[in-house]
C-alpha cells in the first residue's frame, strides 16, 4: 500500500471519539442532541473527543485509486494517547509498523529490513489533522463541515475539509452513529485522488496506556534511513 495513504490515515485517526459497533462506554457522556446541521454535529463530536485521553482498537483499512490506481486491503491494531503518541501495527497481508513517541516517528518495514526515522513536525509544519491528534486543533474552528455519503451503511457521514490548504489531504469523512455520536469509521481523500477507509472494532478508551507502549527499539541488522541518508 502506498506509504502516503498510511500517513494520511495516521493523521485521520485523530478524529474525535473513535468508537466501534458496541454499546456506549460506561461513564462516557451520552450525546442526546440532534445535531441537525453539519456545524452542530462537528461541535458535538469535538466535545466528545475532549473526554478521550487514549484509545486502542483493531482496524481494517482499504485503499483504492491514486496515481498508480492501487487497490489494497490491510488489517491490524492501533493504540493512541494524547498528545501525539501512537502505534499502528499492520499484521495482514504485510507486517509493518508506525510509531510516534511524541518526538520522533519510526516507520518499520520488516520485509525491506528498513526503518525510516523522522522528527514529529512542529505546530507550524504539521497538517491540521496532525495538530488535532496532538490535541492542539479544533474541529469546528479548523475544518469546514458538511454532510456527505457515509463509508459505512446506516451511519451519518460528516465531511471535514481543512480550512488551511493541505499538501497531502483533501478531506475526511467521519462515519458516526446517532444520537450517541459513536464513530464507526472514517474515509480520506488524498492529493493523488486515492480513497482510504478505516473501520474500527474492539475499541477501548481511557485505559491509562503507558509510555512504554510507544517506545520503539530499532531491530538489529536493519537499514536506518534518516533525512534521506542510510545508516
Amino acid at each position: 500500500m502506498p506509504r502516503l495513504a498510511v500517513a494520511v490515515l495516521v493523521c485521520a485517526a485523530a478524529l474525535p471519539g473513535l468508537a466501534a459497533r458496541q454499546p456506549a462506554l460506561q461513564g462516557a457522556p451520552a450525546q442526546t442532541q440532534t445535531a441537525d446541521t453539519p456545524d452542530a454535529l462537528a461541535r458535538a463530536l469535538d466535545t466528545r473527543y475532549k473526554t478521550v485521553r487514549d484509545f486502542s482498537a483493531d482496524f481494517v483499512q482499504t485503499y483504492r485509486g491514486g496515481a498508480l490506481r492501487t487497490q489494497a486491503r490491510e488489517q491490524g491494531s492501533v493504540t493512541i494517547r494524547k498528545p501525539g503518541l501512537m502505534r499502528w501495527v499492520y499484521e495482514k497481508p504485510e507486517k509493518k509498523e508506525f510509531v510516534s513517541d511524541g518526538r520522533m516517528i519510526y516507520s518499520y518495514f520488516p520485509a525491506d529490513r528498513q526503518v525510516l526515522v523522522g522528527r514529529v513536525p512542529s505546530d507550524l509544519e504539521a497538517t491540521t489533522p496532525a495538530l488535532f491528534l496532538a490535541g492542539k486543533a479544533d474541529i469546528a474552528r479548523d475544518f469546514v463541515a458538511s454532510f456527505a455519503p457515509s463509508p459505512i451503511e446506516g451511519t451519518t457521514g460528516l465531511k471535514l475539509t481543512p480550512r488551511r490548504p493541505e499538501a497531502n489531504v483533501d478531506y475526511f469523512i467521519v462515519a458516526t452513529s446517532r444520537p450517541r455520536l459513536q464513530i464507526l469509521g472514517l474515509a480520506a481523500r488524498d492529493a493523488q485522488g486515492g480513497d482510504s477507509t478505516l473501520v474500527f472494532s474492539s475499541l477501548k478508551e481511557n485505559q491509562g496506556i503507558s509510555d512504554k507502549v510507544f517506545a520503539f527499539r530499532i531491530p538489529k541488522g536493519v537499514d536506518v534511513v534518516t533525512n534521506g541518508s542510510v545508516k
